[in-house]
């Protein structure tokens, strides 16, 4: 199992004159609406407990208003918790001075933004150097890695264009190359990609697959779409109101959703391309000789042509080469027919 990168314990966040009296308000029970109306604080956050793991992409999502931005960006300390603590690599990042923090947030995270926050008056490759040059990086030494992050997410030639000669999706592009040059080990992304068209966003969400595949940087993803979160996330937090209501993979929230609001949240998702074949195999079940062969890791949608063309049961194959048991038709059917 991968270590712990980041480690969020019991983090509340409380914004008002009186944060810390407020809070103390909602652990004897006051909820977020009493909260609001009887002292005019707001609960951003209430005791969010989780691990996100070196090398993976971790998804937090939930609607407007659950308080996936204002989680990420207690990450970096852009937002400070009211009560809890945060560890890097088991180090509580809370205790970091001003200096240290600065060092930090230039060197251990770097973090991409929906609206681009590129600087019009500056090029391609000066913009994604910009990070680099802060840090004190030769002027030759931080092109040079800027142009290796450029040509990485498919701009190579646009080096020396504007901002405004570039589409969305490239411009976005550069923002995620302006995070790769400082070859931090953890990216932060806000809704990177909800400001662009839906093409050009799943070009996107397939070459984040692509460069995390090459890569292996841990990334947090912000996002309000179940869609890009599954396609997504090695694991997904889902928040309401500044509660975390469940953590798992894609596959453990489909088929075991943690309470109501999770089941209506989850509901009209093509379950057929998330829950894997592994998890429904019936290892009793011995299927005939010649019977397909179907990877654990496949998803239920890639038995559908085996039993279009008549096999009354597929073989399932484990990560060791052995078949770990059989799947049917009717078994299928009913992991896809659950709520």
């Amino acid at each position: 199992m991968r270590p712990v990168k980041i480690h969020v314990e019991a983090v509340s966040k409380v914004f008002g004159r009186d944060p810390r009296g407020a809070l103390a308000k909602v652990h004897a029970g006051m909820d977020k609406t009493r909260l609001k109306d009887e002292t005019d604080h707001v609960l951003g956050l209430h005791d969010i407990t989780l691990d996100i793991r070196a090398g993976e992409t971790f998804v937090i999502m939930g609607l407007s208003g659950s308080g996936k931005s204002t989680l990420i960006r207690h990450f970096n300390r852009l937002i400070e918790p009211t009560g809890g603590r945060i560890l890097f690599d088991g180090e509580d990042i809370l205790g970091f001075d001003a200096a240290r923090l600065q060092a930090f947030r230039r060197r251990k995270v770097a973090m991409v933004f929906q609206r681009f926050a590129l600087l019009p008056h500056r090029t391609v490759i000066e913009n994604v150097a910009y990070g680099l040059a802060l840090d004190g990086v030769a002027r030759l030494e931080a092109h040079r890695r800027a142009g290796e992050q450029i040509a990485l997410v498919g701009l190579a030639g646009f080096e020396n264009s504007y901002p405004a000669q570039l589409s969305g999706g490239m411009q976005q592009r550069v923002g995620l190359a302006r995070a790769l040059a400082t070859d931090a080990e953890v990216l932060l992304m806000d809704e990177a990609f909800s400001a662009l068209d839906p093409l050009i966003r799943h070009d996107m969400q397939l070459q984040l697959k692509e460069l995390q595949a090459r890569l292996g940087k841990t990334i947090v993803f912000i996002t309000h779409d179940l869609d890009e979160a599954l396609l997504l996330g090695d694991h997904i937090a889902i928040l309401k109101d500044g509660t975390l209501r469940q953590v798992g993979t894609g596959a453990e929230i489909l088929a075991a959703p943690a309470d109501d609001y999770v089941a209506r949240f989850v509901r009209d998702v093509n379950r057929s391309r998330i829950l894997l074949c592994g998890a429904f195999a019936d290892a009793g079940l011995i299927p005939p000789p010649d019977a397909p062969v179907i990877e654990a890791g496949a998803t239920l949608e890639s038995a559908f042509a085996a039993f279009a063309q008549g096999a009354q049961a597929v073989a399932v194959r484990d990560e060791a080469g052995q078949i770990a048991g059989g799947l049917t038709a009717r078994q299928v059917m009913q992991a896809l027919a659950r709520q």
